[in-house]
């Protein structure tokens, strides 16, 4: 769902004072005491909810996020899409005909469409009553419509990130406890080759113990302000102008997250420290592509170009994440574990071992990359990639990767298996924007993590090995 037509919401996000004023507001009571969890709740790390046999799924927001889910989850075995809900009436249109070329003898036969009103997606809840619901809504949509979703009695399959504020994130981790519901922020990182192949290596412990990790999300984007009345641009030009702190923090941080098994038996997030670069390109791009007179050459552009935050675990280990939009540069998400025997890296590939990786060095001192590493990367690839890597490939969606995440979603619905994602993991990844912010506005200073597991992360399980 792309842009609101609701005049009150767009002149909300319009108004850079007031988004700006609301979001600190949120940020200056951040605690990190976790609320009294309701004697009605359980808590959910491992949970497997009942199966499901053919999985109804519906969808909120189809543009151009939206209708790649859609156009791949109409295709995977046993699902059967029951509605598709956007402001825009020609993007449910499309994502309807994704349904139509994907449909498999009686399936996709009965798609109802929503369009027009803003809130239209609660009426969709109520009347389809869906097992599944993917949220593709602008970041402030995602954990209200979460919440709605699963009182309604739906799994909700989020857009990263979760929410944005520590009250928003409680209160869908509380909704997941006390309704039974999955909430999974749908972090497709995860399922990239490479990070499947170094969660692997971690779980052998070929590296050793680790020690550090480095995630980014480095992506130059300004060119998304040219969407002015449709599309990314048209909403997150006002969170980049308003918000000082690292806004998109969990591409580059699941995957490491997920090696260290932070918040989920060994280790767990401690605190951060965050600063920020300058903010400089993006009022340079608006002056020198945009009228004088354009509405992005009226924002005061507050949001450093480059920002830095520095995690420190419960176990003294360090997170190194960075995140820039603007700069230009080459795209990068770091990629790098760092362990007593050696470090796994991306952008290139590569790996050092202190024993040296055979057939392509001889010790830590080089890295081995390219063409030698291919043997090595084969021989210990994750068993989902060696068994569903083709496909993936085939399939497309970030080079696979959207595709294996969203085979696995409906995979785990339909065998009644625990998530590879669980809310927790989406709260405590998506919370570093908030923390980030508040430590940049106190001028570096620490902020304590909220555990939204409640002390529960000790006896989660590590994620397995699945093939």
């Amino acid at each position: 769902m792309n842009i609101p037509t609701d005049v009150s919401r767009r002149n909300f996000l319009k108004n850079s004072t007031g988004l700006a004023a609301g979001l600190m507001a949120a940020s200056s009571t951040i605690s990190s005491a976790a609320p009294a969890r309701s004697p009605k709740s359980s808590y959910r790390g491992d949970y497997a909810a009942p199966k499901i046999d053919t999985v109804r799924v519906a969808i909120i927001g189809v543009g151009a996020r939206g209708s790649g889910h859609i156009k791949q989850l109409a295709a995977i075995e046993g699902t059967e899409v029951v509605a598709i809900c956007d402001l825009y009436e020609d993007y449910a249109n499309r994502a309807k005909g994704f349904c139509d070329e994907a449909g498999q003898g009686e399936r996709h036969t009965n798609v109802k469409l929503y369009h027009g009103q803003e809130n239209n997606w609660k009426k969709m809840l109520r009347e389809v009553k869906p097992d599944m619901v993917i949220i593709a809504t602008p970041w402030e949509d995602h954990a209200p419509m979460a919440i709605e979703t699963m009182n309604q009695g739906a799994h909700a399959f989020v857009e990263v990130p979760l929410g944005l504020t520590t009250k928003e994130l409680w209160d869908v981790v509380d909704t997941s406890e006390k309704t039974g519901k999955h909430c999974m922020m749908m972090e497709n990182v995860n399922y990239g080759r490479v990070e499947l192949l170094y969660l692997n290596l971690c779980r052998q412990g070929i590296i050793g113990d680790l020690l550090h990790a480095e995630a980014a999300y480095i992506h130059e984007l300004r060119g998304q302000m040219n969407e002015v009345e449709r599309g990314t641009g048209s909403w997150r030009t006002y969170h980049y102008a308003n918000r000082n702190g690292n806004l998109y923090p969990t591409h580059g941080l699941g995957p490491v997250a997920q090696y260290m098994n932070l918040a989920r038996g060994d280790d767990n997030f401690g605190s951060l420290v965050s600063y920020s670069s300058p903010a400089m390109g993006r009022a340079l791009y608006a002056e020198k592509n945009f009228p004088a007179d354009h509405q992005w050459n009226q924002l005061a552009y507050r949001g450093g170009d480059m920002n830095t935050s520095i995690i420190k675990t419960t176990m003294d280990r360090t997170v190194m994440v960075q995140w820039d939009e603007t700069s230009p540069r080459p795209y990068t998400r770091l990629n790098l574990i760092q362990g007593t025997k050696g470090a796994l890296a991306s952008y290139p590939t590569r790996v050092a071992l202190e024993a040296g990786v055979p057939g392509a060095t001889k010790d830590h001192h080089s890295w081995a990359e390219g063409e030698k590493l291919e043997a090595f990367m084969a021989k210990h690839d994750h068993p989902l990639y060696k068994r569903m890597g083709e496909l993936a490939t085939r399939m497309g969606g970030h080079g696979g990767m959207d595709f294996l995440m969203r085979y696995r979603m409906v995979d785990c619905l339909r065998t009644g298996t625990p998530l590879d994602q669980n809310v927790y993991e989406g709260a405590f990844w998506s919370a570093v924007s908030e923390l980030s912010e508040e430590s940049v506005a106190q001028g570096g200073a620490p902020q304590q993590f909220p555990d939204f597991t409640r002390g529960n992360w000790k006896s989660t399980m590590p994620l397995g090995i699945i093939d």
